[in-house]
């Protein structure tokens, strides 16, 4: 059977056991509450260092965003990439690594030149960026900025190639050609010469338009392509020391040099006669000249062409040298009317037009048998 507990006295002192329990877990509940703060503590202590170290790269690479910072060196050695947006930036002839270095610091392209030089020195073909006008994203990584110029595809100038003995007009055409820029402006820009650096006596653009290869940029004005072409001629014919009075006949004796020598051998020969026969007052003669007071190329002039006499071009009916040069002569060209050859030659004619043979003579009978053996190779070639 069951019987009822004893009845318990309300006021009589716990036992000694039920007090030491409930001390003791005072005790465990207080280590656990110091362990807890002491946990928390440190977790945020790792969480400040870790957002701290966070902070600090990405101050270190954008902080100059939020600044409005301009130097970029000041705060990154280089920029993570790939970059963003697009800016054109120029490359010159003979630009070093540095020096395109510190083009694309001011651009901010790169972050500094040193690791611009650094990337350009570790690729082998960083020798081989040619002069031009590129479009490169802005906070690009220095070696990626080394590939970009190396890639042609990012190069938004354009190049124009202008070959020896070719005339004004013919320039104009190509320069349209590559550039889109209207021969019309070409030739209202010609028609100022000397503001393109032409001297003043020349009078004429013709002959100093330079053969030679240029980079023209977005943007470029028909005044600064041709102003680019004299100055290399001015340039050149500097460099031999001709004086300025003397270029515009230098350029004449070489143009006509350009278009009647078919080998580089020939040049002072061809201008050692065009000296002989204006020394002795003789007509000069030249077929190419003619052609160009008519405006055509590509063919020998008709017996009435050659009797025109209102053509200031033409050498058969006017003697001395023609108004203006006939055409922008090469480099051969100028040092052979600087320095022609010796001789007494009064002709020359090509007797070989597959070799370019050329055939001298200081008589007219010798001229004619010249002439006669230029005439065999016609034939026997079907001309």
């Amino acid at each position: 059977m069951f019987l009822d507990p004893p009845a318990r006295d309300e006021d009589a002192p716990p036992p000694a056991t039920s007090r030491r329990a409930r001390r003791d877990d005072r005790e465990a509940r207080a280590r656990r509450r110091r362990d807890r703060r002491r946990r928390a503590t440190t977790v945020l202590a790792l969480v400040a260092l870790l957002l701290g170290g966070v902070g600090f790269v990405l101050w270190s690479v954008f902080g100059d965003l939020f600044t409005g910072g301009d130097d970029a060196a000041a705060t990154v050695s280089d920029y993570p990439g790939p970059g963003s947006g697009q800016i054109q930036v120029t490359v010159a002839a003979g630009d070093t690594g540095q020096v395109i270095g510190q083009t694309l610091v001011e651009a901010g392209v790169v972050a500094t030149v040193d690791a611009f030089a650094a990337a350009y020195d570790a690729n082998p073909q960083a020798t081989s960026i040619q002069p031009g006008t590129y479009a490169l994203r802005q906070r690009m990584r220095a070696v990626d900025a080394v590939d970009a110029l190396l890639d042609q595809e990012n190069r938004v100038s354009v190049r124009v190639t202008i070959p020896e003995g070719w005339t004004a007009a013919q320039v104009y055409d190509k320069v349209y050609e590559v550039t889109t820029i209207p021969v019309d402006e070409l030739a209202a820009a010609a028609q100022d010469p000397a503001a393109l650096g032409v001297p003043v006596e020349a009078g004429s653009i013709e002959g100093w338009l330079a053969p030679a290869t240029y980079e023209v940029d977005p943007g470029a004005t028909a005044a600064e392509v041709l102003g680019r072409m004299v100055a290399r001629t001015v340039q050149d014919l500097t460099a031999r020391g001709v004086a300025p009075e003397q270029m515009q006949r230098v350029l004449t004796v070489a143009s006509v040099v350009e278009r009647e020598a078919k080998r580089d051998e020939d040049r002072p020969k061809i201008a050692r006669a065009i000296e002989n026969r204006l020394a002795d007052g003789m007509p000069l003669q030249v077929d190419a000249t003619v052609l160009y007071g008519i405006g055509v190329t590509g063919r020998g002039p008709t017996g009435d062409e050659l009797a025109d006499a209102g053509n200031a071009y033409n050498t058969y009916e006017h003697t001395g040298l023609p108004p203006t040069p006939i055409g922008g002569p090469g480099a051969a060209s100028l040092d052979a009317a600087l320095a022609p050859a010796e001789g007494d030659w009064l002709y020359w004619v090509t007797v070989n037009f597959d070799t370019g043979e050329t055939r001298f003579a200081a008589t007219y009978p010798d001229h004619l048998e010249n002439k006669a053996v230029m005439e065999e190779w016609l034939a026997a070639n079907g001309y």
